[in-house]
Formats: structure tokens, C-alpha cells, sequence
């Protein structure tokens, strides 16, 4: 494991994307450079209340990089399990292939990250947690099937969810992951994630058994001050890793059934309780594939956000009736607008902003060149309402 950066003594760091933020040591990265990304959605959770721990599968936590360093079709380690490990070490050499690492650049907070992806079509149109690619500047993906790396975009996420589909540049014929079917999973099953786990390149199988069904967590910013609920997931007891996160839950006929979204190694949920044995929750796959269809088919919703990201220059956290700025990005439209540090930010148009996921929600229905109306209070309480233009910014 790696250093729990920003998480607190005795509850675990987030686990998934490995991220290397390049801040004093013991320091805590800025959120996601962000314009409207902000503490956003899901908010990449480190920690929830006691009693609650769990952890997002983040980039916010210290790595330590190392080359890609795998054989394309070989689980690079054994399977770790009770249960048929050979078994279920067949049954994730099937779906090596068709997945996928993903390798992103977090400009705007001058850092890196590490995740996976799940192959669904030759040319190269990738599933993923939207945490994965959330902030990237730059995406690099790297087929395990052919081991050939490609640049990458997002083709679209629903941050509720945390999902995103994202599409490689230039591949062709490459191997698609085996699907199987979520609804026929059931408490008692073997399964085994498979993912890009510690960030090393190398394709690492953790097997395990599933613990509950149509699971619901809070996944929480402490530092953020926001928190964001993901409702029917699959429990596993598997020992699912920093890297994991948009990784295949595989059954032990080799087909995925899940994508591997969030893990504690404490967690307590009501009347369910597991210690010290590593919990994982994972989206069932048939609930990833429509939302995927939805993005893939380029059609946006509520939820579900469809190209590039609207930029607005600001990072925030909740506050007392809206959005607290807490930094302003150089030469970004909230600086433009005259912006600062201690404002609340209370609407766009004609939405009302009563949080930081509340202006996440309302900057997804944007686009990069669109005209808003946004309102704020500024510091000595008098009402604003100024109009600007918004920019390009970085995934999510």
C-alpha cells in the first residue's frame, strides 16, 4: 500500500485511481483546478463519517510510479483467495485482455493519476469511473490485449453514477471484455476484480466472494465539506485496490459483472459489519452498460453529460445557501468576472445553488463557449448577478 495522504488515523486513504500530487509533503492537493468540476459530484470521497468508513476510489492518494511492466493475457500475480484459485485465476486471465490502464494528467493541480478501463468495442470506446478521468488534462490508455498505448477523450460521464465512457485515438481490432449478467449475481458468489493495481502497470487479481446486493454508500470530501450517495451496488469481500477503480468484477466463468467503483478496509453498513478484510463495491455491469449506451448514443440528461467540460475557474465547498469560493483559477472566466476568494456563488440562470455538488449539477448542463448568468454574494453580503462565458476545462 501507499501513504493515506489527507485521510485521518485509523480510517483508510481512498482507494482506486493512485494519484501523485505534487504538494508539500503531508500537503492536500487542490480540488480539480476545477471550474464548475469544483468538490464535484461523487466528490472523491476520502472518508465518511464514523461508523461509515468508507473510501472513494480517488486520485487523491501518494504513489510511487513505476514502468508498465506486463505481459499482455497474464494475470501478473496469483489470484489471492480460499476459493478455486485456480480456478478464478483462469477466469481473470479471460478478461485481461480486454481491459484497459488509464493513465491521466491532472494539469491544473500539477499531478498524475492511475486507473482502469473496460474494453467495449474494437475501436476503442472504453469504460471507466468518471473519478478516473475526472480533472484529466491528458488521458494515455494502454490495451493490454496488444499492449500498444493510445491517446484518449471522454466521450461523455454521468458523475452520479461515476461512469464515463472515453474513446482512443486511432485503434482498431482490439479485444472486448467477456460480458455477463448482473442480475444473476448473488450473495455467496466467487468473484475476483482485476485492475491496474498500486498504479504499476501490471494487470493484479484480488478474489473474493460477494457480501450484499443493491448496496448504498456516501462517499465524502471532509476537506470539501461534501458528499455524494452511489445506491445499488454489489459488496464483495475482495481485496480491491488503489487502481482498481473502473476495473472489471469478474464471476468465476470469467465474464465481467461489475465495474469496481469504491472499497474500504473497515467498513460498517447498518446491521452489516466486516472488518480488516478489505470491502470493495463495484456498479453492477447491465446498470454500466445503459448508462454507457446512453453516452455512447450521445444523449444527455439530467445526469448524464455529453463532450467537453464547461469551465468556470473556481474551486469551492458548501457553505450556509450556496457555493463557497475558495480559489480562483488565473485568467478563468470567475476571474474575468471579478470573482473572489469568500464569495457564494447562489445560482446559474435560473437554477438555484445551494451547494458545491448543487453548481457541479448545474455547470453539467453546459458547454465549453456557452453564456451564463451567474449570482453570488460577495463578501459584504450584497447580492451579484453578472453574465459570462465559459471555458474549456479539464474531464469533469
Amino acid at each position: 500500500m501507499y501513504p493515506n495522504q489527507g485521510s485521518r488515523p485509523g480510517q483508510p486513504g481512498p482507494y482506486g485511481t493512485p494519484y501523485r500530487p505534487h504538494t508539500p509533503q503531508g500537503g492536500r492537493p487542490p480540488r480539480h483546478g476545477l471550474g464548475f468540476t469544483v468538490v464535484a459530484a461523487i466528490v472523491l470521497a476520502l472518508a465518511v463519517t464514523i461508523g461509515m468508513v468508507t473510501a472513494r476510489m480517488t486520485t487523491h492518494e501518494a504513489i510511487t510510479r513505476s514502468p508498465l511492466a506486463q505481459s499482455p493475457g497474464i494475470v501478473s500475480q496469483p489470484v489471492d483467495s480460499q476459493t478455486s484459485n485456480a480456478d478464478l485465476t483462469a477466469a481473470a486471465n479471460k478478461v485481461v485482455p480486454g481491459i484497459v490502464n488509464v493513465d491521466t494528467q491532472l494539469g491544473l493541480q500539477n499531478g498524475e493519476g492511475a486507473g482502469t478501463g473496460i474494453v467495449l468495442t474494437s475501436d476503442g470506446e472504453i469504460l471507466t469511473n468518471n473519478h478516473v478521468v475526472e480533472g484529466a488534462t491528458k488521458i494515455s490508455v494502454t490495451a493490454l490485449g496488444n499492449g500498444r498505448t493510445y491517446p484518449a477523450t471522454v466521450v461523455g460521464y454521468d458523475r452520479s453514477d461515476d461512469l464515463a465512457v472515453i474513446q482512443l485515438s486511432g485503434a482498431s481490432g482490439l479485444r472486448t471484455a467477456p460480458l455477463g449478467d448482473s442480475d444473476r449475481v448473488a450473495v455467496g458468489d466467487a468473484i475476483v476484480g482485476l485492475g491496474n493495481a498500486g498504479g504499476t502497470g501490471s494487470p493484479t487479481a484480488a478474489a473474493g466472494h460477494v457480501t450484499g446486493l443493491n448496496r448504498s454508500i456516501i462517499a465524502s470530501d471532509e476537506a470539501a465539506g461534501a458528499s455524494e450517495k452511489l445506491t445499488g451496488l454489489i459488496q464483495v469481500a475482495a481485496n480491491i485496490q488503489p487502481g482498481d477503480s473502473g476495473g472489471p468484477l469478474i464471476n468465476s466463468a470469467g465474464q465481467v459483472v461489475g465495474v469496481d467503483t469504491a472499497a474500504s478496509q473497515d467498513f460498517r453498513f447498518g446491521t452489516v459489519s466486516a472488518q480488516g478484510g478489505g470491502q470493495g463495491f463495484a456498479i453492477p455491469i447491465n446498470k454500466a452498460l445503459s448508462i454507457a449506451k446512453q453516452i455512447q448514443a450521445g444523449k444527455s440528461s439530467n445526469t448524464v453529460h455529453i463532450g467537453q467540460s464547461a469551465f468556470l475557474g473556481v474551486t469551492v465547498s458548501d457553505a450556509n445557501g450556496g457555493a463557497l469560493v475558495r480559489n480562483i483559477v488565473t485568467d478563468g472566466p470567475a476571474e474575468e468576472l471579478g470573482l473572489a476568494p469568500g464569495d457564494v456563488i447562489t445560482g446559474v440562470d435560473n437554477t438555484t445553488v445551494g451547494s458545491a455538488l448543487e453548481l457541479t449539477d448545474a455547470m453539467d448542463q453546459h458547454h465549453p463557449g456557452d453564456t451564463v448568468t451567474l449570482k453570488f454574494t460577495d463578501q459584504t453580503g450584497q447580492s451579484q448577478s453578472a453574465r459570462t462565458r465559459l471555458a474549456q476545462g479539464p474531464v469533469g
